[in-house]
């Protein structure tokens, strides 16, 4: 699945990670992005793919593409700010969603878009209304900040969905705010009293960042983050600190079939420097350090993973999401499954097969592991007949990684899988 413009929101112990999503289908050298998707973890290397919480079709005036976004909390209330093209304005538009809960669904929430191109003047392309990022600082003042070769920001009231005050823009030609260039993807956050945006600079984009005192200023460039490299001649940053470690969030292209218009995003750990500045990021290292375990006592969704091969995701919304395209020889691995001291166990999950089914082979630890069970999916019917079937696991103690291969016969697709779970049988 290729993903874009990561915003990640952290929320009651879970990392909330709301994506752009570069479609498989885009056509040659251009964008298809009509929804924003959502991922989250409790421990930074497995990732649940949850329902799509916001499509742009949610909001009637948008022309349909899912620019970059962000979502942010504010007393219980979630709410979402994205760009998109306006087919009742010319250009580039930031409109605002709002939802009760951080999965959503997403509402329109106020019928209209939050700013328009109209109101910003210091470019004058019609598309420098691009990337919104809001940043809460610790008096409770909202800001947005947003912008493409321009960089925007004003203040927002207290219902987060109305601006107050004029709209300013930052000179992006001062090199001592700036440094080499601003070019778009501004990131706001406040951080032990010092206020940060990160941003991407130059065409084929590298990424940068500038501090302050205030949220509104003055700023001081601080340096390079991340140099470009790869195929993705964008990119589009964020950071976040969970359970006392510091994550740098951004895009590449490296997942086969990757470029420009069909990006991935990519995670690293990093440490700030004693004097709170940034260091230089390297790319394509990852995050393998989980920062958590799994409990395989409890229901896992399928769609709950830290590597896998072949698969992808399909929703519906009877179950909502699960794991399709499974073939011969793909799998699906979980980190850190903590087992206990288990011994006699089983192994069900609930799948679905509209051709010849296959198996499931559970090794520990890599994918040619020890073998600790298999269990195995016949014919069942349609691919909305769902059954949860059981197997016998043989005794597995401690954490491993738990590697769930799938083997059967081709062309097809074997099966899908919507969630899996391990019982301690009592003797």
């Amino acid at each position: 699945m290729y993903t874009a413009d990561p915003a990640p929101l952290v929320y009651n112990d879970t990392v909330f990670l709301y994506v752009g999503h570069d479609e498989d289908n885009a056509p040659n050298n251009s964008f298809l992005m009509r929804e924003y998707s959502l991922f989250t973890t409790t421990d930074m290397v497995n990732w649940t793919a949850q329902k799509t919480p916001l499509k742009t079709s949610d909001f009637e005036w948008s022309a349909g593409d899912a620019s970059a976004a962000q979502c942010v909390e504010r007393n219980g209330k979630f709410y979402f700010y994205i760009s998109t093209l306006n087919r009742n304005s010319p250009g580039v538009s930031v409109g605002v969603a709002v939802a009760d809960s951080p999965f959503g669904p997403f509402k329109d929430a106020i019928g209209e878009a939050l700013i328009t191109n109209d109101m910003t003047k210091f470019a004058k392309h019609s598309w420098d209304d691009l990337d919104p990022s809001v940043m809460i600082d610790s008096n409770g003042q909202a800001y947005l900040y947003w912008g493409n070769n321009a960089c925007y920001w004003v203040k927002l009231n207290e219902d987060m969905i109305s601006i107050d005050g004029e709209i300013s823009a930052l000179d992006i030609f001062d090199e001592s705010v700036f440094g080499p260039d601003f070019e778009e993807a501004p990131w706001a956050y406040e951080r032990k009293g010092i206020y940060y945006m990160i941003y991407a600079s130059n065409v084929v984009e590298s990424i940068h960042y500038t501090t302050s005192k205030s949220p509104e200023g003055p700023w001081e460039y601080g340096g390079g983050i991340m140099p470009h490299s790869g195929n993705s001649g964008s990119n589009h940053p964020a950071i976040i600190d969970f359970k006392e470690k510091s994550y740098f969030f951004y895009h590449g292209a490296d997942l086969p079939g990757g470029g420009d218009f069909k990006r991935s995003v990519c995670i690293e750990e990093f440490v700030y420097n004693e004097d709170g500045s940034i260091p230089e990021i390297p790319k394509a290292q990852g995050v393998f350090e989980s920062a958590g375990s799994i409990n395989p006592f409890i229901r896992n969704e399928a769609e709950t993973i830290a590597e896998s091969k072949g698969v992808k995701l399909g929703e519906n919304h009877e179950i909502g999401v699960f794991v399709k395209e499974i073939h011969n020889k793909d799998y699906i691995k979980v980190s850190s499954v903590d087992f206990g001291k288990s011994k006699n166990l089983t192994f069900k999950s609930s799948v679905s097969s509209r051709y010849f089914g296959g198996k499931i082979t559970l090794k520990l630890d890599s994918y040619n592991g020890e073998v600790v069970g298999v269990l195995n999916i016949p014919y069942l019917g349609d691919w909305d007949d769902w059954r949860t079937l059981v197997t016998n696991v043989e005794a597995i103690d401690g954490i491993h990684d738990l590697f769930m291969v799938f083997e059967g016969n081709e062309p097809h697709e074997l099966f899908r899988m919507d969630f899996w779970q391990f019982e301690n049988i009592i003797d």
